[in-house]
């Protein structure tokens, strides 16, 4: 492929995503104990927004809505994540980032987690698929045995934009334990996975599966595809790279060299590898004849209920904030974003901003830049794509207050306007005790939470705050057309 005529000036766009990454877990969001000076210097260098909340706080939904521009409860996936071997989640009418950039003359990579379901052959000659109108429950449990993995599987990364596909299917803590490449296992997982560790379930592992080798893999594979597609002159396409990480996720095991660097745990090893990993793909794209747009960030925020993973009087992952991973409150959904490049002036954003806004941003900046460069397309050419977030994340913006919207682990809405929060639960909807139940938007119990007289979310205002949560209710119907799940 090569870039529309006249969009020499097109970036070349790369997304790190972090997983598990919390608010407070790099130096430059307050982390102490160690340094991380690739993601500071990025950060010192362009945008580092400091109330940037996923969709969820959960990784599926919060990558679902990053690459499709739509809030998580839009897909059949109502509450938890998918297993490693359930069906592919983004439905085949549903625009991806990765494919109106490649519409957009983009060559398109997915390296690393994908974690959104693939269509698997089973064993017994039939294909799973997601069927939302049987009422979806996710596998998270699934061994991964009733799959055939020497057939491909269908309705992955490449039939949703990308170009290109190196990675694993879930977490590393989910069979099948082996590397995808394209459409099917690079090597097929035939032995059950020995030895386990912490969380990670039974299940079909590939012959020689190192665990502490994904990342590093994952870091070849994205520098090795950057500098074989590195554009010199107008004639080469501008490049979109999507690297999801697999750390630190649990379980932590970084690879020798950085086994024991930080020397408070392996979780913060991991996040110094993943800071090493910033500093080589930054590298890889010092050579592009084009402008590059890096963006940095965190599918939710990181979990705080694991010891093995490091002591908390150490550091804090999710730094004063209230809740962990998968919770309603900030800890749950508060993550670092840091997007620097391409002209972004250098400066600490504080807006109330989404990882929903990142696909309409990034497409809003590739449209101005090609539209200024050549004649306006005829109406209709293209498609108006239905996207839930704002396309302001790239530059300053005032008007009326946002809604922004999150969900929890067990399908819990959060609303957030300005420095208020709303929690329809009676409780985390995570890890946190106590757990609770959903509530509905229209009924009588929930958490309202000031964050700017408390940020760390310890007095609950539901009662007297009954007017200023129904506002903002009604807003978020009305812009969205939510309605409370069954």
């Amino acid at each position: 492929m090569s870039a529309p005529t006249g969009d020499a000036d097109l970036p070349d766009i790369v997304v790190i995503l972090a997983d598990d990454l919390g608010h407070a877990d790099l130096s430059c969001y307050g982390a102490t104990a160690f340094s991380t000076p690739a993601l500071d210097a990025l950060a010192a260098r362009g945008l580092r927004f400091t109330d940037a909340h996923a969709a969820s706080a959960v990784c599926t939904p919060s990558r679902y809505a990053l690459l499709t521009g739509r809030h998580p409860w839009r897909s059949p996936l109502r509450s938890a994540v998918l297993g490693g071997t359930d069906g592919a989640l983004i439905a085949e009418d549903v625009p991806t980032l990765a494919g109106t950039l490649r519409e957009r003359g983009y060559l398109t990579a997915a390296i690393g987690k994908w974690h959104l379901g693939l269509d698997w052959q089973l064993r017994d000659g039939t294909r799973r698929r997601i069927a939302p109108e049987a009422g979806f429950r996710p596998s998270m449990e699934a061994d991964g045995w009733d799959v055939d993995f020497t057939e491909p599987f269908e309705n992955g990364p490449l039939e949703r934009g990308f170009d290109h596909f190196v990675g694993i299917s879930g977490s590393l803590d989910m069979p099948p334990y082996c590397i995808l490449s394209g459409d099917r296992a690079e090597t097929v997982p035939t032995e059950e996975k020995t030895p386990r560790v912490t969380s990670q379930r039974p299940g079909p592992a590939a012959p020689g599966w190192v665990d502490a080798d994904v990342d590093p893999r994952f870091a070849r594979e994205a520098v090795d595809w950057l500098r074989r597609t590195t554009p010199v002159g107008p004639q080469d396409p501008p490049r979109f790279l999507y690297l999801a990480t697999a750390a630190p996720h649990r379980p932590c095991l970084p690879p020798e060299e950085h086994r024991g660097r930080s020397g408070i745990g392996p979780r913060a090893d991991a996040i110094l590898m993943i800071d090493d990993i910033v500093d080589r793909v930054e590298a890889a794209l010092e050579n592009s004849s084009r402008p590059c747009l890096v963006v940095f960030a965190s599918d939710n925020g990181a979990p705080t209920c694991y010891p093995e993973d490091g002591a908390l009087e150490d550091h804090l992952p999710n730094g004063a904030l209230r809740g962990q991973k998968a919770d309603v409150y900030d800890g749950g959904h508060r993550v670092p974003l840091i997007v620097s490049g391409d002209g972004l002036p250098a400066r600490v954003d504080e807006r109330l901003v989404s990882l929903l806004d990142l696909f309409p941003s990034l497409l809003a900046h590739v449209e101005a830049i090609a539209e200024a460069q050549r004649a306006p397309r005829r109406p209709g050419e293209r498609a108006v794509l239905d996207l839930d977030g704002a396309a302001d994340l790239l530059r300053p913006s005032s008007g009326p207050s946002r809604v922004v919207g999150a969900t929890a682990f067990d399908g819990s809405l959060v609303l957030m306007r300005e420095k208020e929060t709303a929690c329809f639960s009676t409780g985390s909807g995570g890890f946190s005790e106590p757990v609770g139940v959903p509530t509905r938007t229209d009924g009588e119990e929930g958490q309202f939470y000031d964050r700017a007289a408390d940020p760390r979310q310890s007095t609950d205002l539901w009662e007297a705050a009954g007017a200023r949560r129904r506002e903002m209710v009604a807003q978020f119907i009305d812009e969205t057309g939510y309605g409370d799940l069954p």
